[in-house]
């Protein structure tokens, strides 16, 4: 029978392949609890996850344990991410380990996932969705916790920046049962207030610290908020749900302040460096024209009808002593004329028959008298002379002239 030998290591590298060709074994996610954890000098990290039924030997090596963000112990129940190989020289395979995460944080890191994929489905992470923020802010809407160092870092690089913001602190709680709700109540409460900008966020901690910022209520209360909001939730590695829902996202909360408040200091400055560029540029511009407009003066000086202008002025002078001489030979003829429309007049006035001997008779009603047939014996008449006048009783009426007091 010839059945062909193999060595040991070819048996071991033909399984190391096999594993490889394995898809399922490039990436998995185990969870055990760890056993047999030893921090090698190299700085490579060897342990065991088990349960109950069977036990997995791990390596990660230093590379990827940098990104290790807890002391691994013995006895935590984790979750192990990374790939089955074939360990050639000892003919045992193991899981390298490329990330490690406590089995809890895994499974809220699943959900998380799950509700960021949901809501990007929904567009609630669109950049259309996106408002800017404003440049020159007054007032700065801060959500986190009263005591924290958030707030701290917030106020004094804010105040740094420009001593005339205005921080508004509504306090909610970051982390626990409550900080979901308590986070939602405060965004509507601030929302209303209507500041310039939000920032909400907390500082750094553990992953289950930060998953109040990776709930839905808190997500899309971010994502309605009217005002513009700024995210900064833990440290500048950490990403919370938030961080997209917002209309922008600050790696920490002193980060968020610097992107909320402009610098008063350099605001100042380039405003006074306007304020000089326009003066220059105005004066330049008002002594080109001024320049231009004494050009045009000269020659008009020189080509213009100042001439005409100056004979057009002897003419008009002229023109208007003509035009009185005319006016008061006119006057003087109108002057005669009157004189003599007055000497007839007064001719024929009552006044001068009254100088002549006459007299102006009227009835005691002042009615003037025409004929005797208008009065009786013993009526009271006027009789009007040249200078004054007097009553008189009427003793005898006759009628028609006598000859003889018509000749004297």
């Amino acid at each position: 029978m010839n059945q062909p030998v193999f060595s040991v290591s070819q048996v071991n590298a033909y399984i190391k392949q096999m594993f490889s060709k394995n898809e399922m074994l490039r990436l998995l996610a185990v969870k055990g609890e760890v056993s047999n954890c030893k921090y090698h000098s190299s700085g490579h990290l060897y342990f065991t996850i088990k349960d109950k039924m069977g036990q997995l030997s791990c390596v990660m090596f230093a590379s990827a344990r940098r990104n290790l963000s807890f002391p691994l112990q013995e006895g935590q129940s984790v979750v192990v991410f990374g790939s089955i190989q074939v360990y050639e020289r000892d003919g045992k395979y193991q899981l390298y380990a490329e990330e490690i995460r406590k089995a809890g944080i895994g499974e809220l890191y699943e959900q998380t996932e799950l509700l960021k994929r949901r809501l990007a489905e929904e567009g609630l992470f669109d950049g259309e969705r996106k408002k800017p923020l404003p440049l020159y802010v007054k007032t700065v809407g801060i959500i986190t916790s009263q005591t924290g160092a958030a707030i701290r870092d917030i106020v004094q690089i804010a105040k740094r920046r420009n001593p005339y913001v205005q921080l508004i602190l509504q306090p909610a709680a970051v982390q626990g049962e409550a900080a979901p709700e308590s986070l939602v109540r405060a965004l509507s409460a601030l929302d209303a207030l209507r500041p310039d900008v939000i920032i909400i966020g907390r500082g750094g901690g553990s992953a289950e610290d930060l998953m109040a910022f990776n709930t839905e209520p808190v997500v899309r209360a971010v994502a309605e908020c009217i005002t513009p909001i700024i995210s900064a939730v833990g440290h500048e590695t950490d990403v919370a749900l938030t961080d997209f829902a917002a209309d922008l996202r600050a790696p920490t909360p002193s980060a968020a302040a610097e992107l909320a408040v402009f610098e008063y200091r350099l605001f100042a400055q380039k405003l006074a460096e306007f304020h000089s560029d326009i003066t220059y540029e105005m004066t330049r511009k008002i002594a080109a024209a001024r320049a231009r407009a004494e050009a045009v003066g000269e020659k008009l000086a020189r080509v213009g009808p100042a001439g005409a202008l100056k004979e057009k002025k002897v003419q008009v002078i002229y023109a208007g002593e003509r035009m009185g001489q005319a006016m008061e030979r006119h006057l003087e003829r109108q002057k005669h004329r009157l004189e003599l429309l007055a000497g007839r007049l007064h001719s024929v006035s009552p006044a001068a028959r009254l100088s002549g001997g006459y007299a102006f008779i009227a009835t005691k009603e002042n009615r003037p008298l025409k004929s005797v047939a208008e009065i009786e014996p013993k009526d009271t008449i006027k009789v009007s002379l040249r200078d004054g006048s007097f009553t008189a009783k009427v003793e005898q009426k006759e009628t028609g002239y006598q000859k003889e007091e018509i000749s004297q």
